[in-house]
């Protein structure tokens, strides 16, 4: 997709009503730091449209970013930060659940797993909880610039039997530094819509 215009459009608070939107949208989920605001910004080649930090835990709305008033992307809050109160993090489930349940324009829940490790125990309770609300996740393993070109296949090996993937489950390598899955990440997007 050639990206003439993006901009993050709404922000849904927990308190907020899930806006019923008439174009196509796509979700993306992960553990706090995992670097979907990263990814985000390469998706849209913009530098810093979806704030990054190296504090986790910053993104606590959701947010929808237009893309040339045909689609959007949906930034879901982290998961997995300690030091958020037990009871926001309810607050939070809820509202994604309210989402994932309410929206009708919903066409893929992509969910962020970091190449480096084994996926977490949140990892796979996400895994499962969004396949449970109707979605077949699909997985991009971020942060491939970190690795070895010798690790990536062990790596990913790793993630499929820690989540016990479908042999023909999509998982995407991606790094926001080398935008390295950049392209095969929108060729599948643009396949959706």
């Amino acid at each position: 997709m050639v990206i003439k215009h993006v901009e993050l459009e709404i922000v849904c608070g927990i308190t907020s009503r899930i806006p019923e939107n008439s174009i196509p949208e796509v979700a993306f989920a992960g553990k706090s730091n995992v670097g979907k605001s990263s990814l985000i910004n390469a998706l849209m080649n913009r530098k810093s449209l979806a704030r990054t930090s190296s504090q986790p835990g910053k993104t606590q709305t959701i947010n929808f970013y237009n893309i040339n008033q045909e689609m959007y992307l949906v930034d879901l809050p982290g998961y997995g930060y300690a030091k958020i109160a037990e009871s926001e993090k309810r607050k939070w489930g809820v509202m994604i659940e309210n989402y994932l349940h309410g929206s009708k324009q919903l066409r893929a829940v992509f969910l962020l797993i970091d190449i480096r490790h084994n996926p977490s125990e949140n990892d796979k309770m996400m895994y499962d909880w969004i396949l449970r609300q109707g979605y077949e996740p699909v997985i991009i393993a971020t942060k491939l610039d970190k690795l070895k070109r010798s690790q990536v296949q062990k790596c990913l090996k790793a993630i499929r039997e820690g989540l016990k993937l479908k042999s023909n489950a999509q998982i995407f390598p991606f790094s926001a530094l080398t935008k390295q899955g950049r392209d095969e990440i929108w060729a599948y997007m643009d396949a959706l819509l």
